[in-house]
């Protein structure tokens, strides 16, 4: 089972392309939609809706993948519910970069204190990172500087933002979600 947290432009047709490419390793994908609006709701919607998915399948193993502001919520949410996340070009810091787009960013700086304290030197190697060279909207060398240390990061030359074809990372995925 793989549950993908689209960004913060949940409309977007590329998060049904890359629903359809995660099916290529888990024809068990499922969207899990939220606001984006508000993110103490947000939190609390997800971990509340990632716990249902998980106790719903019989994967052992069930993955969380984000993209964009939905990378942000893998891996705070994945590292919650003790399951291992993708991340592609997540936006890590959206207290910066949100405002004007949601209600309460400053919520993000809340929820980032409020979590557990070195939360990713405890989720070390359970997160797998994609980070585009031509990320249009966000800085990926601050996110790789900020994530190098705990989670493998691997560059596409090619894609950008929404990163709209993941198909040639689907191996290195399906690997990562299948490590024991």
């Amino acid at each position: 089972m793989i549950i993908y947290l689209h960004g913060f432009d949940s409309t977007s047709p590329g998060n049904h392309e890359k629903v359809l490419q995660l099916q290529f390793i888990d024809p068990d994908v499922r969207l899990l939609s939220y606001s984006t609006l508000h993110p103490k709701h947000d939190m609390q919607y997800l971990l509340n809706e990632t716990d249902k998915i998980v106790r719903s399948g019989d994967d052992e193993r069930p993955l969380i993948c984000g993209v964009g502001l939905g990378g942000f919520w893998a891996e705070r949410i994945g590292f919650l519910s003790d399951i291992r996340q993708v991340m592609v070009n997540p936006n890590l810091w959206p207290q910066e970069n949100m405002a004007g787009k949601i209600n309460r960013p400053e919520e993000y700086i809340d929820i980032a204190t409020k979590c557990v304290s070195n939360f990713r030197e405890k989720n070390r190697d359970r997160c797998l990172v994609l980070l585009s060279r031509s990320d249009e909207a966000l800085d990926s060398q601050r996110s790789a500087e900020e994530l190098h240390n705990f989670y493998e990061i691997i560059w596409d030359e090619v894609q950008s933002h929404k990163f709209k074809n993941i198909a040639p990372h689907l191996q290195r995925i399906k690997a990562f979600k299948t490590l024991g």
